[in-house]
């Protein structure tokens, strides 16, 4: 049958689980053109209960593994979707039926290339979770060590390859026949979708993850991440070291084992902080399933299959952004919207400016205890989706964890805002990158940068052009000595900008002396 066919009996027996939920009423709500208005309320049942988004999550469980995937991507797209369907599927639970004890121990047979008790001495066959790519399972490795075994499901990969194939199909189907959609970019969250599986997909890419978080954190006594087991790990295979304690969110629990409940979102701000800011490099999955408190205190956090990254600049202009909005100057964070490049300059800055002013003064001078800095964030990405700006993935992945960061916090300890407590670190992380001499030691490591290159790329032009010359095409000789003549000024030049740049970092000297 081929694929168009295939898709589209697809989307009938889809349609038919959507109209079981009345899961369509969110479609209504898309402004789509009357007639398919029409065919949508003969479809629908009114007699679900619930927002739309509640529906739509419930559709979405039933569907199965790759939409329920597809539910939590969107879950990060408060900026499409709008921040009340986004908080209704984050409430997806990746929870499905586990696989069969004897299907994973073929798996770790297969993958290992040898039998299970020669790679375990204890296999648990009833798994720990089992998740839409995989489930766990505890064993205890040959030299005695306890660890936590994470095996794909058998056939996973096909059957999302499958799926993708569908959703590709359904979103040109949309962009081309519902221009009204395309402000959703069905195309651009397939691409994501299918980027992050296939990363999910392959264990050695989350091991890699744990491992580099692990090594950020090496010397903090406040944060745990279990070791990667690097001999039993394969691409459908993934042993990490077994490490256990009490939810984040189990209140009572916590209070039960002594533990400082302010004492822990003290820790927990910090971490989230160093991620973010110092390291560009943090857990996207940080849902209370996944983060614990072991009996000594330490935060630990498990599964790191989705993981987010924000380089310098991003993360300068998140720090840009937070002092423009606490001094109110909303003509300056409408500038640090140009910097970063989401928008153009030009006339339209001041319209920006005042749309930032409609979203962050009903927040000014309220308790920080009611102010959602998430929701706040949230809502300024939106409004980058009105002005036709783009918004880096991270971001979105940034802002869903922020507020489960927040609902944990007032959980634990109600009338406390999380951020207060990581508030005098990104003070000093300002202080440190975004102060006038910091931009210069910045500026002036960037020009380092491409002075390193300079002479490789001078080398490569005059292997282009010795290139160029043997195949036929011909140089004059008094070319190519021009050409070496050159690289000989830019070499004495280099020498010129190492000495501005000597007189540059001594500057810096006495200026932070002055300072």
């Amino acid at each position: 049958m081929p694929q168009t066919l295939r898709s589209i009996w697809r989307l009938i027996t889809i349609a038919r689980t959507l109209r079981q939920h009345d899961a369509l009423a969110f479609l209504r709500e898309a402004d789509l053109k009357p007639g398919l208005i029409s065919i949508l309320r003969l479809l629908a049942s009114s007699e679900s209960e619930g927002r739309p988004g509640e529906k739509l999550t419930r559709a979405l469980t039933d569907l199965g593994p790759s939409f329920i995937k597809l539910g939590q991507v969107l879950s990060t797209r408060a900026d499409l979707i709008g921040e009340g369907m986004a908080e209704d599927l984050s409430a997806l639970q990746d929870r499905l039926p586990p696989f069969s004890a004897e299907e994973a121990r073929d798996t770790i047979e297969t993958e290992m290339g040898q039998p299970l008790d020669q790679v375990f001495t204890e296999f648990d066959d009833t798994p720990l979770s089992a998740a839409s790519i995989a489930q766990v399972h505890f064993a205890v490795t040959r030299e005695g060590a306890p660890v936590a075994v994470k095996v794909l499901r058998p056939g996973i990969e096909r059957a999302f390859e499958r799926d993708l194939r569908f959703f590709t199909w359904l979103a040109g189907l949309a962009e081309s026949t519902q221009p009204r959609l395309r402000r959703f970019r069905p195309r651009e969250v397939v691409d994501l979708f299918a980027r992050q599986v296939r990363l999910e997909m392959d264990l050695r890419m989350e091991a890699a993850a744990a491992s580099e978080l692990r090594e950020n954190f090496r010397d903090d006594p406040s944060y745990r991440t279990p070791d990667v087991d690097w001999e039993r790990t394969s691409q459908r295979v993934l042993t990490m070291e077994r490490l256990q304690g009490t939810p984040l969110d189990d209140r009572a629990a916590l209070v039960a084992a002594g533990h400082d409940l302010e004492g822990i979102l003290a820790k927990a701000a910090e971490i989230f902080f160093k991620q973010v800011f110092r390291d560009g490099f943090f857990h996207g999955d940080q849902h209370p399933g996944n983060m614990f408190v072991d009996e000594n205190g330490r935060i630990v956090a498990v599964d790191f299959g989705i993981m987010g990254r924000l380089d310098h600049r991003t993360r300068a202009f998140l720090a840009d952004m937070l002092i423009a909005t606490l001094a109110r100057d909303y003509r300056r964070l409408a500038e640090v919207h140009i910097e970063a490049g989401f928008l153009p300059r030009g006339p339209e800055v001041e319209t920006f400016a005042q749309a930032l002013r409609s979203v962050c003064e009903p927040i000014m001078g309220k308790p920080l205890a009611e102010i959602s800095f998430a929701r706040l964030l949230a809502q300024l990405l939106q409004l980058t989706e009105s002005f036709d700006m783009p918004v880096q993935p991270s971001l979105l992945i940034l802002q869903k964890n922020m507020l489960i960061a927040e609902g944990i916090s007032r959980l634990l300890v109600p009338g406390l805002n999380i951020w207060t407590l990581a508030q005098p670190m990104i003070e000093d992380w300002v202080r440190d990158n975004r102060s006038p001499e910091a931009k210069l030691r910045h500026t002036t490591e960037a020009w380092l940068e491409r002075l390193q290159r300079l002479p490789d790329t001078l080398d490569d032009l005059e292997e282009a052009a010795r290139n160029l010359s043997s195949s036929g095409v011909q140089i004059d000789p008094r070319s190519l000595q021009a050409m070496n003549g050159s690289r000989g000024t830019s070499h004495r030049q280099i020498g010129v900008l190492w000495w501005t740049i000597a007189v540059l970092a001594l500057a810096l000297v006495v200026v932070a002396g002055w300072g």
